[in-house]
């Protein structure tokens, strides 16, 4: 894919999310099945504006508390747009599909086709870590295997890709403001993906393991990845899970309804050893959870 940054033609392979209409991994609208499940039981408190919030659990369900501090307890309080808000695209036209979310976070996709699948996971995790004061930790990379960390771009060290080779040096001088770190932030969405993405991740072996912020990634080019972002649990010690995700081209994170199971939703079933994860506008064959 040809990118072009500060007037340098460079070239380098991304790994991302793909069209629906080109893959026959993703889900259309013909293919939900009818659910012959009874009314839903799942309350959506409809004024109130976090994932946390606003959607109760199932009948016989309490939300499992995420440690203050954590990067689920940010996920799960993050603040949501209105109720009925429409997932836009980078330039903010509505998607044709409006009909299989049930929340969109209020954060911004930017104005280029850039924060699809693989990068909204990535923003999440760099705000959250911005917003705790843990940037330095801040660090991605880039598909090519190499790292890039915040630090760096802002004293002013920069990435200069020819082809798969990258080579870095100081071009510019310090800056730690926001809008710089967002600059950052463009740079690892062109060059990061769900290949980088999975590999900078540990793999999740146990169902009683999962937790909010945990992904659930199929790395390739194309790709695709969710999120958790919320859990509740019974007294038998059973879990549902929220999923959450961004796409392409780049539009809203929003939290995704359940069209298999109309009486929870949009709370999902999940097993890490399932052969295939079914999800609103995506199928994952194989199931690989993994978590930062």
């Amino acid at each position: 894919m040809k990118k072009i940054i500060s007037g340098i033609v460079i070239l380098i392979t991304v790994s991302s999310c793909k069209s629906d209409k080109t893959s026959s991994k993703f889900n259309t609208e013909n293919e939900h099945p009818k659910s012959s499940a009874s009314e839903n039981t799942v309350q959506i408190n409809k004024a109130e504006n976090t994932i946390r919030k606003r959607f109760s659990a199932p009948e016989g369900y309490q939300w499992v508390e995420e440690k203050s501090g954590s990067f689920g307890y940010f996920i799960e309080n993050f603040k949501l747009k209105p109720y009925r808000s429409q997932i836009l695209k980078y330039d903010e036209t509505p998607i044709a599909t409006q009909h299989l979310h049930e929340a969109v976070f209020d954060i911004d996709t930017g104005n280029k086709d850039l924060q699809q699948c693989a990068d909204a996971v990535i923003r999440l995790r760099a705000e959250y870590l911005w917003t705790t004061g843990q940037s330095d930790k801040i660090m991605f990379h880039f598909t090519s295997g190499d790292v890039v960390s915040w630090n760096d771009y802002k004293n002013g060290i920069r990435a200069f890709v020819n082809g798969n080779s990258v080579n870095f040096r100081r071009t510019a001088g310090s800056d730690d403001s926001y809008e710089n770190f967002r600059n950052y932030l463009d740079l690892i969405f062109n060059y990061a993906g769900t290949i980088s993405l999975n590999k900078e991740t540990q793999p999740v072996i146990k169902n009683a393991d999962l937790k909010t912020g945990d992904l659930l990634i199929i790395p390739g080019s194309p790709g695709h990845v969710v999120f958790i972002s919320g859990v509740c649990r019974n007294q038998k010690g059973e879990k549902l899970y929220l999923l959450s995700e961004g796409f392409t081209p780049a539009q809203s994170v929003h939290v995704l309804s359940n069209p298999f199971n109309r009486r929870i939703s949009p709370w999902y079933n999940l097993d890490i050893d399932d052969p295939e994860t079914k999800t609103a506008r995506y199928i994952f064959k194989p199931t690989n959870f993994r978590q930062f």
